[in-house]
């Protein structure tokens, strides 16, 4: 851990005539791009695995027809299919497994004290009056939800809900598209799918329990992967 905080130090020296104390924030934004930089050709690969994947629909709504009444023959078939057509099912999770490395080491590092036997000294920057290990807890204890630091959380809770409702929105669309190519009735679908459907466009607002209980370390991570998040899913299932 003491050769990523470092990564960080660096990072944070490198933009300390830019962004003056916020530096060491900038260089999490700064990380975070870049890991996210680093998976995106994955994140292209899963995208042209989901457009594959609706491309299958028809033939997997006919497969639901042909096995309405035997789920698991039903689940044996649609394996097969994706088998045959060289389209895995899990290819989309690729580039958010391959993110939680670098998520994890963030957490850790703003959430010790010491790093190689010496005190954090990255514990001691700051995001205006927020320190970066810090917690939305901390801020409404030291002056309030409007406070100096609980001011840098509003801030983040209102990019978060935008984020939450643009990913909301573009969920729902592809969700509708993906049953529309399908044409399969709610009858005909694997069971438990239509619910697991309907809950996935909710889970985007999951962030702001995230950004509320995490260091502020962790939740400038999270704010920024989950923005580029949507922006790049915008750009790629266009």
């Amino acid at each position: 851990m003491s050769v990523f905080a470092s990564l960080v130090e660096h990072l944070a020296d490198l933009l300390q005539p830019l962004f003056g104390a916020a530096a060491a924030a900038a260089a999490i934004v700064l990380f975070t791009a870049l890991v996210r930089l680093l998976v995106h050709p994955l994140s292209r690969a899963a995208a042209r695995g989901q457009k594959a994947r609706a491309a299958l629909q028809p033939r997997i709504a006919e497969l639901r027809r042909k096995h309405v009444r035997n789920p698991e023959k039903l689940q044996r078939a649609v394996l097969e299919l994706h088998t045959k057509e060289k389209v895995s099912p899990l290819s989309g999770c690729l580039p958010s497994m391959l993110q939680l490395p670098a998520f994890f080491l963030l957490y850790h590092l703003f959430s010790s004290t010491t790093v190689g036997g010496r005190a954090n000294e990255l514990l001691g920057h700051r995001l205006s009056d927020a320190p970066l290990g810090g917690r939305w807890a901390d801020a409404l204890g030291d002056g309030g939800a409007f406070g100096g630091a609980g001011l840098v959380y509003v801030v983040l809770f209102a990019v978060v809900t935008v984020v939450a409702w643009f990913s909301f929105r573009l969920s729902r669309r592809m969700t509708a598209a993906g049953a529309a190519l399908s044409g399969a009735e709610e009858g005909q679908q694997v069971p438990g799918l239509a619910a697991v459907s309907k809950a996935m466009p909710f889970m985007s607002f999951f962030t702001l329990v995230t950004v509320a209980v995490m260091p502020l370390a962790a939740a400038l991570y999270v704010v920024t992967s989950t923005t580029w998040g949507v922006v790049e899913r915008a750009v790629l299932y266009r």
